[in-house]
């Protein structure tokens, strides 16, 4: 018996059911033989200890306020949005619910993940194995099912360490979901949603609660901001079609009732929806969307002969995209070579005439791509080169690989999958990695104090060896790549962006005088209020390799 059950149980004075009915069936659920970790409010202490001893219970004394001290995060917002007419008049229903017309609903059942979490840290057993319970469950499963015949020392036997259990069940909606609106719900799952994940029992290994925990935190935060709240039940779903792999499910009839599956934990006929163990994305995308490939060059057609080289050699490069060179060259002859360049590889020439600088040209891409009618863009200056195979053996000085086969079709995978606005294609970069926060260096003094209040000086030259580290909320494997979501810093080192992508990023505001540091500032500050999603390779398939060089001055931004 490697289980920890964990429950609690607080009176919010629900006005459709008396606290009574949910005393008996927490007696019952006190009842079962496995070792519990309770949260209950002083007052209910001593009714615990009639049922359970401190053999094999844990209990922690937890008033409502230590309730909205752990939820504090999101108080604000959840009253703000339940409160709201536009929220309550988005179903019938919802007008008469235990969240509109309790303060405390949705604050105690969205903090389940939570306190799942804190006893995996304070639970004083060795347990590795914890689930949480609903007190009330017994009002819809037959005890004898928990108590008598031992279903829950079942349950660890259905996943392995890295996968967290949930339970579904089939769900028709089309304009919401438990209250939150059903094409916002589809777009944060990035899928239709079908099923919808309860919250009256699920759990799994300690390690995999501690990391499901953080990516709950980080969804129920995104939604809430954006001013959507269903339940608990919303947020377990998300994760559930974003990660199908970790967040296994086992499915539930129409009714929603967990009795079918303690029965099939009676009867040992209980399966799980079948999932890939290894995440391969089959796809077509590359027969599905276009891509503009944009070079940027400058006065060396020996550096851009160079980078294009290396391209021939990565699948789909140069086939599969429209090519485009610009370029931003001042002498005549040269302009003359990067044109025949352009014409012998197939890329459209497109002279800017002149030197308008590197963000210049890099503003006048995002332009031409915004008014096209390709899905995505991939952006290069002509020192930019890919890694061959020659290097897989090789890795960064990050420790990441160097050379990822197959990396055009991958990249569209990972974007199209998570609906990225940006994906960065090396982690490893001349002057810095991608574990460094550079967006740091370049924001305005009050934003720098209010993203790090404790850490907001600059260094009063060069830089500072304590600059604050990127926040990465997810790390996923698709075909065997991996990659970080996150606070990931724009910059001008190659990315894929997709159309929204780049109008957010460059279309929707201008500047008259674009640099590097503003652009990245802008979008960082975009990427914290959530309106921009970005992700990095975990991989450093690209380099800065240049064999030409201009003199310092002629170097301009814009």
């Amino acid at each position: 018996m490697n289980t920890t059950i964990v429950t609690g149980l607080w009176d919010i004075n629900r006005h459709n059911r008396s606290f009574d009915t949910y005393i008996e069936a927490f007696a019952k659920v006190l009842a079962i033989p496995q070792r519990m970790y309770v949260y209950v409010p002083e007052y209910l202490e001593d009714f615990v200890w009639q049922h359970r001893d401190s053999s094999n219970t844990q209990v922690k004394v937890c008033e409502l306020e230590e309730i909205k001290r752990i939820y504090e995060p999101f108080w604000d917002k959840t009253q703000e949005i339940r409160t709201s007419e536009e929220w309550v008049k988005r179903a019938g229903w919802l007008e008469d619910s235990p969240q509109y017309k309790l303060e405390w609903y949705n604050p105690i059942v969205q903090s389940k993940m939570f306190l799942l979490h804190d006893a995996t840290i304070n639970d004083e057993s060795d347990n590795d194995y914890y689930y949480w319970l609903d007190a009330g469950i017994t009002n819809t499963v037959p005890e004898g099912h928990l108590r008598d015949d031992a279903v829950l020392d079942k349950l660890h036997n259905l996943t392995e360490a890295s996968e967290l259990l949930f339970l579904s069940f089939p769900y028709q909606a089309d304009q919401e979901v438990h209250g939150f609106k059903y094409n916002a719900i589809n777009k944060f799952a990035r899928k239709k949603v079908e099923y919808v994940c309860r919250g009256g029992l699920f759990g799994g290994h300690s390690e995999c609660i501690r990391m499901a925990n953080g990516e709950y935190y980080n969804t129920l935060q995104a939604t809430l901001n954006d001013g959507y709240m269903g339940t608990e039940e919303s947020i377990f779903t998300i994760m559930s079609y974003i990660k199908p792999s970790t967040y296994r499910r086992y499915a539930l009839e129409e009714n929603g009732l967990i009795v079918k599956f303690t029965e099939a934990l009676r009867t040992g006929t209980a399966e799980l929806e079948e999932t890939d163990k290894v995440r391969v994305i089959k796809s077509n995308i590359l027969s599905k969307v276009k891509t503009n490939l944009y070079m940027l060059t400058f006065n060396m057609p020996e550096q851009l002969l160079h980078t294009i080289e290396t391209m021939e050699k990565t699948d789909n490069l140069m086939t599969h995209p429209n090519m485009y060179i610009f370029d931003n060259s001042t002498d005549e002859l040269l302009m003359i070579k990067n044109r025949n360049i352009a014409q012998k590889y197939n890329m459209e020439y497109i002279c800017l005439k002149g030197n308008t600088g590197i963000c210049r040209a890099r503003q006048t891409i995002a332009e031409h791509f915004h008014e096209s009618d390709a899905d995505y863009m991939i952006f290069f200056e002509d020192d930019m080169t890919f890694n061959s195979i020659d290097e897989d053996v090789n890795h960064c000085r990050s420790g990441f690989r160097s050379y990822i086969p197959n990396i055009y079709e991958l990249i569209h995978k990972i974007t199209d999958y998570e609906q990225l606005d940006f994906l960065k294609l090396s982690f490893t970069e001349v002057f810095g990695d991608n574990n460094t926060q550079w967006a740091w260096y370049n924001l305005p003094q009050h934003k720098r104090e209010e993203y790090w209040p404790f850490y907001n000086e600059l260094p009063i030259q060069g830089t500072d060896s304590n600059c604050p580290t990127t926040k990465f909320d997810t790390i996923d494997v698709i075909d065997g790549v991996s990659y970080a979501i996150g606070e990931v810093y724009y910059c001008n080192w190659p990315l894929l962006i997709s159309k929204e992508g780049n109008k957010k990023m460059f279309i929707d505001v201008k500047f008259k005088y674009p640099f590097e540091q503003t652009q990245m500032s802008h979008i960082f500050q975009l990427t914290k209020e959530q309106k921009v999603r970005p992700a990095v390779l975990l991989a450093s398939p690209i380099w800065h390799d240049r064999i030409k060089f201009y003199e310092p001055e002629e170097r301009r931004e814009n």
